[in-house]
């Protein structure tokens, strides 16, 4: 079945079944490090060097470092850029790091953040050089891969990762306010509302030879993989087969799961789900230009969640029944569902019901899952993972 027809299917239909439902176990939520606390982590990475440690992103503007055992006692600051971060905005700050596939060797690695230029807000894209340990990473290090200007406050995006083809992938919401008041989703002379794929191995960086608008004479920005989005909080790669997988908040409806390929438009802000998102659609002649949109793989109205948190494919061993699901949460509800499509139809798993902000997924060395989480009252929080009752 397509994309599209996939989608026509769930959403009309939203089956999610609880925890223990249908043969399958419950989970719970459990401190994976009992010792730790962190300040509003949005991400968790590992470099897979060998070293077993695991990186925690802090949305103040540091990564902290510690060695991937529940016993750890401490961790340490690999990298502190806070002098440069600007988090006036809740959904501004450092927002994401990717290791180079080959850190092990050239300590190379990539942050996403927002910053401040003359009297602009901006997202910055960065690398940056760790010593030769890899341990720890001077901020006099940086160099500047590209600068997105940022009209508002929110819809900032930031994840990073790299794919399996080696390129670098960054996440772009589509500027802010709301309802897209810009049109940035549907413009592609726009590098807001997208996912872009940039070629890091040349400095600053250069386009790949097989992006989608690449040469393109109307314009287009090539840097661009596919748009349409809103604003891609938190996507990943699923390590068996590829797959690029995005959570993209919703504006008043509807929070959409999208498998994201190549030149595709995702709809936004035309589209909200499968459906038409009123008043863009009535406004913009650009939602009746810009033919087939693709749907999202799952979506879920506001009755069961206001904000998703895209996750991680489950390649892990711990959890043998989850294995090929697509593992994602909602922040404000604090729900943790499972996703799959069994043959052309979606069955969607609600894990477990948690009392969490849940804000980032991660995966170690082992492909074992991890959440991040916020606290409502601005403390300090721990990173925790999935259980199986």
């Amino acid at each position: 079945m397509t994309r599209m027809g996939f989608v026509a299917l769930v959403v009309v239909s939203a089956i999610a079944t609880g925890a223990g439902a249908q043969g399958h176990p419950g989970y719970r939520v459990v401190e994976a490090f009992p010792s730790l606390e962190f300040r509003r982590p949005v991400d968790l990475q590992s470099p897979r060097d060998g070293t077993n440690r695991l990186f925690v992103v802090e949305q103040a503007g540091v990564v902290r470092v510690f060695t991937n055992r529940a016993d750890t006692r401490a961790s340490t600051a690999f990298l502190d850029i806070q002098d440069r971060v600007n988090t006036d905005g809740n959904e501004m700050g450092l927002l994401g790091l990717a290791f180079s596939p080959s850190f092990e060797t050239d300590k190379t690695f990539f942050v996403d953040y927002t910053a401040s230029k003359w009297t602009r807000r901006i997202t910055r894209v960065a690398r940056f050089r760790a010593d030769a340990s890899g341990s720890t990473a001077s901020p006099n290090s940086e160099n500047i891969v590209i600068e997105i200007a940022q009209p508002w406050s929110n819809h900032n995006g930031g994840q990073v990762a790299f794919g399996p083809d080696g390129m670098l992938y960054i996440a772009m919401g589509d500027g802010g306010s709301a309802g897209d008041p810009q049109g940035n989703g549907q413009n592609l002379g726009a590098l807001l509302g997208k996912i872009l794929r940039l070629d890091v191995s040349k400095r600053p960086y250069a386009i790949p030879a097989d992006n989608p608008f690449r040469g393109d004479t109307h314009g287009w920005k090539e840097e661009v993989w596919a748009y349409g989005l809103r604003n891609p909080w938190r996507f990943s790669f699923d390590r068996e087969s590829g797959e690029l997988w995005t959570g993209d908040v919703g504006q008043v409806t509807w929070e959409e799961v999208n498998v994201v390929e190549k030149g595709k438009n995702y709809g936004w802000d035309c589209m909200e789900g499968s459906g038409p998102y009123e008043p863009t659609h009535e406004r913009s002649s650009a939602c009746a230009d810009a033919g087939d949109f693709v749907g999202p793989v799952w979506a879920y109205g506001r009755t069961e969640g206001i904000s998703i948190t895209g996750g991680y494919v489950y390649r892990g061993t711990a959890l043998p029944d989850l294995v090929g699901w697509y593992v994602y949460a909602d922040y404000g509800t604090g729900r943790v569902w499972a996703l799959r499509d069994g043959g052309g139809e979606a069955e969607n798993r609600l894990l477990v019901d948690t009392d969490l902000m849940i804000s980032s997924f991660g995966v170690d060395d082992a492909d074992e899952l991890y959440i991040c989480a916020h606290d409502y009252r601005g403390e300090p929080t721990k990173i925790f993972k999935l259980v199986a009752e």
